[in-house]
């Protein structure tokens, strides 16, 4: 055992031999000199001083990644990758964080989807802005959701689409039908029709999808774009909707919150985007934790693009849930840190 008299000194040294490395930029040698010890002496202290956390490191650029938060997602829900970035306090720039970090992952994504699924609304317009022009090469776009609509604002479905395949030196092909019909026998005749039908098939053979999802309330573009009303808002929360995924909407437990609606939305259905090998939910904000939450819970993505608050919320969600099935008490985090 190490006298206490020796272990708070070497402590001592460690914070000093620190101060001067970080603080003042003294190279390990000079520090050596400083102190007296050896160099090799000064980068155990370093290495001391982060295991007993006197020294703490944080990446402060806005695309910057929460690596340990990633591992920690990909383990808790089997997922194929994840990307979290720090979350600032203004929402405005919480998504335009959330969706570079979605670009960056398109950019860097391998093997490149030479065919690519892609919904539409206010997050994949800025993923589709944030792309950088030639991004990628030969990579065509094909629209897996209705989005014909009254709005005028940008980012639309078609707008987002073409945006994507032209920095990608691609083509895009849109799916020419409003998201929700509002009768079935509508739906069924559209989606009977050659064109609509060709594009439903070629966005089941894409090889990866991008899409986000939205709130169960009157923010949600399907208001915006005049497919719901308010009140059709009201009945789909009365029904459990936690939210939308590509159009549909859904329960905390994965499920269609209103089957007769559901009926009437063109476009892939859930059990597609479970199947896929890659499907990617970009996500981000506190208003969107109950639908994240419901998406990756139930497998309805493989990759998860979001903030470090979403991502916390999640992990704390399950351990919680895990509590709950093995009879123990929900753990605090104090315990949770004293226990590793």
């Amino acid at each position: 055992m190490v006298p206490a008299e020796t272990a708070a000194a070497t402590e001592l040294l460690a914070v000093r031999a620190a101060e001067l490395y970080y603080e003042e930029n003294k190279t390990q040698d000079e520090i050596g000199a400083i102190l007296r010890v050896t160099r090799w002496k000064v980068g155990r202290l370093l290495a001391q001083a982060r295991e007993r956390g006197i020294i703490r490191i944080e990446i402060v650029h806005p695309r910057a990644r929460r690596l340990a938060l990633e591992r920690d997602l990909t383990a808790r829900f089997a997922l194929k990758d994840a990307v979290v970035v720090p979350a600032p306090a203004d929402d405005t720039e919480l998504q335009a964080r959330v969706s570079e970090a979605a670009a960056d992952y398109l950019v860097s994504h391998r093997p490149v989807p030479r065919l690519l699924g892609v919904s539409w609304g206010r997050t994949l317009h800025q993923v589709a802005e944030a792309l950088p022009s030639g991004w990628s090469t030969a990579v065509n776009v094909v629209q897996i959701n209705g989005g014909v609509s009254l709005s005028k604002r940008p980012g639309t479905a078609a707008a987002t689409a073409v945006m994507i395949a032209q920095k990608a030196g691609g083509q895009a092909t849109l799916l020419p039908s409003p998201a929700i019909l509002e009768r079935l026998e509508t739906k069924k005749a559209i989606e009977g029709d050659r064109t609509v039908g060709g594009v439903l098939g070629m966005a089941r053979g894409a090889s990866a999808y991008l899409y986000s999802a939205g709130v169960a309330d009157t923010s949600s573009v399907h208001v915006d774009s005049g497919y719901l009303t308010p009140a059709d808002i009201a009945r789909l929360v009365e029904r459990g909707a936690v939210g939308d995924v590509i159009g549909r909407y859904i329960t905390a437990d994965g499920t269609i919150a209103d089957p007769e609606l559901d009926a009437r939305t063109l476009g892939l259905g859930l059990e597609e985007l479970r199947a896929s090998a890659t499907s990617i939910l970009v996500i981000g904000g506190e208003p969107k934790h109950a639908v994240a939450r419901a998406i990756v819970t139930h497998g309805l993505c493989s990759v998860l693009v979001t903030d470090e608050h979403t991502a916390r919320a999640l992990l704390s969600d399950a351990d919680t849930d895990l509590d709950l099935d093995t009879g123990l008490e929900p753990a605090t985090a104090a315990s949770r840190e004293d226990a590793s």
